[in-house]
């Protein structure tokens, strides 16, 4: 369709949002330096999976345009001068800017020439303790064939000579993930670090003895990482992903990144052995892999970041007596509750709403999705112990959550184990709705208590994404998920609800009747408009639709972190649309859909973003939000991102524009609400 922006160009121009928060000045050094990092955690994912996708299909021969009017080959040549400029971007502003904004910090991530003698001392031992007990150097000549090199993995490809024959090697040395990636130079909480390559390249030596260490170059290889799982053809989706994961550590390669100014018989060996094209390979000045500069952004100097901020417990919970589950529903049976995360404490809400389950000896069952959770969850916990204690605990897994299937694999098998029922959704669907149901005993019969979110039932990234969710005890709407869990578990594919949206059966026919519902009104003369909160926006139908009710006269609003296919700001065909974007200090995740309906406004917040995947291939919800004061919340939070004095990004047909200085920051005015508010 015309005026469409493909998605990867999209994405990559959200991940230049990020580079520039790395790059403004006016933030904390150390919160910058973890937006460099998550520019490059970002990039690497953007290369494991939707660069490995468009590989396949220039190596299946895929030739055909797709929606935005690239073929494969055009897009690839896109995605490449785009990444290398941004990466080349990213590694200026580290070295011309933030490096030395740190040394005025007296923090310094050093060589090895810059090192006293005390400091190569205490480095030196360091290796000989710990460092080289755990390394692997591999040689590569007629009896050692070339290695494996594992995706993500740091590596030194070190040229070596027989002092006898003169003959020249190859051999590849692991950086072990394991240890830390920057050393402290002495044992008394130095600011000073030495990358750990450095300390290996340095002592080279002691892993060759003999040999003359002619030279060295550290690399680092990026693999398709994405899971191709036929279901209709597996009998255990458990033990199929379990065999799939393994397979995935072999995935083609798709990315070579290289030390600047590597030797170029050296190069031309690396990419013959990995089998990549000289086009898939970039260039890059050390240190590679800023993932790590997390390690950094950790540091203990508070006058470095962000002002600490603590969430506060939601206010219609602040009286519960956490000793006492009858406390926590009660407050639930008082009024719908709405959640607004990390600004109120996850933990005293929905933690403490399946502690209380798991605890209280009149529940019943419990019913919850889990698409990923953190390594410690208590939420696993919890359902783990309901499960001892007797009750129906049924749990719906998404073992598919990309990246994080083996650690979902592990909690199924232990799940199962404690005699908790688990199933992993609908076939060909996975299942993405954030929702907990909780059956309770009570005098005048069964009642049902629910959660339902934005966000991942995950204690660790709650306190980092921005999420909303409600807990109720609403008959209609419990009702609503007794029907969808069952369909779940179960079969019940016929199932209507009363208060969701769910995918894949009503919630693109219900949204876009909605948006023609504005379309009418706006014909009409009635009250119309539509904001919506999004994550990304990408589904062609959709787009299609906004653009009939801009040209219909309906004003759109619209809040959008990532990825954004439509085009805003075309005569005659977009110009009732306005789209900006927020990023801050938490990750905007949270979706709100409002529709004006001629004055008698809808408000909608749910899992789902209006995606091709969200929309037609999992399982996702919607509730609709009743209560007037959680309404006017709602708007506030619509209000506030769409605002043109709030700082963020208006985007003008294809280019983001930044505006920030003078203008107030979403968050930091949020965070200020939620304090006065205590």
């Amino acid at each position: 369709m015309d005026f469409l922006t493909d998605r990867e160009v999209s994405w990559l121009s959200f991940n230049e949002r990020v580079l520039e928060m790395a790059e403004d000045e006016t933030l904390p050094l150390l919160e910058r330096v973890r937006f460099l990092a998550i520019f490059s955690s970002n990039l690497d994912e953007f290369f494991m999976v939707r660069v490995a996708s468009l590989h396949r299909k220039l190596e299946t021969g895929v030739t055909a345009r797709n929606t935005a009017g690239h073929t494969p080959r055009e897009l690839m040549k896109e995605i490449s001068t785009k990444t290398e400029a941004l990466m080349n971007r990213h590694s200026q502003t580290f070295h011309q800017s933030i490096l030395p904004a740190l040394e005025k910090e007296n923090v310094r991530i050093v060589t090895w020439d810059q090192l006293d003698q005390e400091e190569r001392g205490y480095v030196s031992k360091l290796f000989s303790d710990r460092i080289f007990p755990v390394l692997t150097p591999l040689a590569v000549d007629p009896s050692h064939p070339f290695p494996y090199i594992s995706g993500l993995s740091l590596n030194l490809a070190v040229i070596v000579k027989n002092s006898k024959t003169s003959e020249q090697f190859f051999a590849r040395v692991k950086v072990p993930p394991i240890l830390s990636r920057f050393i402290p130079t002495n044992s008394a909480g130095s600011t000073r670090f030495i990358p750990l390559e450095e300390v290996i390249a340095i002592h080279l030596q002691e892993l060759f003895p003999g040999m003359i260490i002619e030279d060295h170059y550290t690399f680092r290889i990026t693999r398709n990482q994405d899971l191709e799982i036929e279901e209709e053809e597996s009998e255990d989706l458990l033990l199929t992903l379990e065999q799939e994961l393994l397979r995935r550590r072999f995935g083609p390669p798709v990315r070579l990144e290289i030390e600047k100014g590597i030797d170029k018989a050296l190069l031309e060996t690396l990419a013959v052995e990995l089998s990549i094209d000289k086009e898939n390979i970039i260039s890059v000045a050390t240190p590679l892999d800023l993932t790590d500069l997390n390690r950094i952004a950790d540091l203990d100097l508070p006058h470095l970041k962000f002002p600490a901020f603590r969430s506060r417990t939601a206010q219609a919970l602040a009286e519960v007596d956490i000793e006492e589950p009858e406390s926590f529903f009660s407050a639930i049976k008082r009024g719908e509750i709405l959640l607004h995360h990390p600004y109120e404490s996850f933990t005293s809400s929905v933690v403490q709403f399946l502690q209380s389950a798991a605890e209280d000896p009149r529940v019943l069952a419990i019913k919850q999705t889990l698409y990923r959770t953190s390594g410690d969850s208590p939420i696993i916990e919890a359902l783990i112990e309901a499960a001892e204690a007797g009750k129906q605990v049924l749990a719906v897994i998404e073992i598919r959550a990309r990246f994080d299937e083996q650690a979902n694999v592990r909690w199924a098998r232990k799940l199962e184990a404690a005699g908790v029922h688990v199933v992993y959704g609908l076939m060909g669907l996975k299942t993405h709705a954030k929702l907990s149901l909780v059956v309770r005993d009570e005098a005048d019969g069964l009642r049902s208590y629910c959660h339902i979110g934005t966000g991942n039932y995950n204690p660790k990234t709650a306190r980092m994404y921005e999420d909303l969710g409600i807990l109720s005890a609403d008959p209609i709407l419990t009702d609503d998920l007794s029907k969808l869990f069952n369909q779940l578990s179960g079969f019940a594919p016929q199932s209507t609800y009363k208060r969701l949206l769910v995918a894949p059966r009503t919630l693109r026919s219900g949204l876009l009747e909605k948006i023609d519902g504005e379309i009418a009104n706006a014909k009409a003369g009635k009250p119309a408009g539509i904001r919506f909160k999004l994550n990304s926006l990408l589904d062609e139908e959709f787009i299609e639709k906004f653009y009939e009710a801009s040209k219909s006269g309906v004003k759109i609003e619209l809040l959008i972190r990532g990825i954004c296919a439509l085009q805003p700001g075309i005569p005659g065909v977009s110009d009732n649309i306005r789209v900006r974007s927020v990023l801050g200090r938490f990750l905007e995740h949270s979706r709100i859909f409002h529709f004006v309906n001629g004055g008698n406004d809808e408000y909608w917040i749910g899992s789902a973003d209006l995606m091709h995947r969200n929309l037609d291939r999992r399982v996702e919800s919607l509730v609709r939000i009743q209560d007037g004061g959680h309404i006017s919340s709602l708007n506030q939070i619509l209000t506030e991102g769409l605002s043109a004095e709030s700082s963020g990004w208006t985007l003008e047909k294809t280019k983001w524009t930044r505006r920030s200085e003078g203008l107030r920051d979403v968050q930091a005015v949020t965070i200020d609400k939620f304090l006065r508010a205590r």
